[in-house]
């Protein structure tokens, strides 16, 4: 992974993604993720992108700096954000394991930004969830007695991302012992 261009910054990436918006979307947005008073995305605003577009933007900036991207992940615009976690996972898969340190930390260090079930969604089982696997869980239970509403569902998607390669472990070590004997065909 490259460090990106430095000629495009956090700011740019941000007008290129409001120019892409669209009211009747964003409106429609508000009321699917519940930003009214009280309610759980109280305050979120939207622009009104669908999520291939946001990937084809991704696919555009992916060698961003992570600093870039952090900015962008301080957005009050809720696709800028998905913008920059979409980001972050494509830096995520293809970056060295030092990158992909450095990504999880910037991860936890910013949860206050990933307040919503697609932010969550979209990110915590390709950041979190990958990066756990083979390592200290202890982070998941810190979160998932957290007061905060958004840093359990972080905790409760990254291990239900984890518990598939527990699932995949047990079935491939079952298919194993079939084949060599040690289970009877089921009939």
């Amino acid at each position: 992974m490259e460090h990106g261009n430095p000629m495009v910054s956090a700011v740019q990436i941000e007008n290129s993604l409001k120019a892409l918006g669209n009211a009747d979307n964003a409106a429609h947005a508000q009321r699917f993720f519940k930003t009214g008073a009280g309610e759980y995305g109280e305050g979120d605003q939207f622009l009104g992108i669908r999520i291939p577009v946001l990937r084809q933007q991704v696919r555009q900036y992916r060698d961003l700096p992570l600093e870039e991207a952090l900015l962008l992940l301080h957005s009050p615009l809720h696709e800028v954000r998905l913008f920059a976690l979409l980001l972050l996972v494509d830096q995520f898969q293809r970056g060295t394991a030092q990158q992909q340190a450095d990504i999880h930390a910037l991860y936890l260090a910013n949860t206050q930004y990933i307040n919503n079930w697609d932010l969550v969604d979209t990110s915590a089982p390709y950041i979190m969830g990958i990066y756990l696997h083979g390592r200290d869980k202890q982070v998941l239970y810190t979160l998932a007695a957290s007061s905060s509403l958004w840093e359990r569902r972080i905790a409760m998607i990254a291990t239900s991302f984890l518990a598939q390669y527990v699932f995949q472990g047990l079935i491939a070590a079952a298919v194993k012992a079939r084949n060599v004997g040690l289970l009877a065909p089921v009939s």
